[in-house]
């Protein structure tokens, strides 16, 4: 969808690297286009832990002094990206606790 050959001969390479991830991954079963489970998998894979992942990126966007620990003032500091993050419940666990 987001690539028109018009008039190009040669493919970019980002084109190339996704029709080989969808041969290679996506495209589970062979047949040249992704089913409802296939279409699940890519968007929620099994193997990815999307708590996880987002308690990384609050630590890796908010951690100043890189020391792998959040102070108050770090959280203060970056308040826009933990209200705006789903592990903190949109914001609503920074008031429930009192370490926050």
């Amino acid at each position: 969808d987001m690539y028109s050959h018009d008039g190009d001969a040669d493919e970019p390479e980002w084109v190339k690297t996704e029709r080989e991830q969808f041969v290679e991954f996506r495209d589970k079963n062979r047949d040249g286009k992704m089913d409802k489970d296939e279409t699940k998998d890519w968007i929620l894979p099994s193997d990815y832990d999307h708590a996880e992942a987002e308690a990384r990126h609050l630590v890796y966007e908010s951690d100043q002094d890189k020391d792998g620990k959040l102070t108050r003032e770090e959280i203060v500091e970056k308040y826009d990206l933990f209200v705006g993050s789903q592990a903190t419940d949109f914001g609503e666990a920074l008031v429930r606790h009192d370490e926050f």
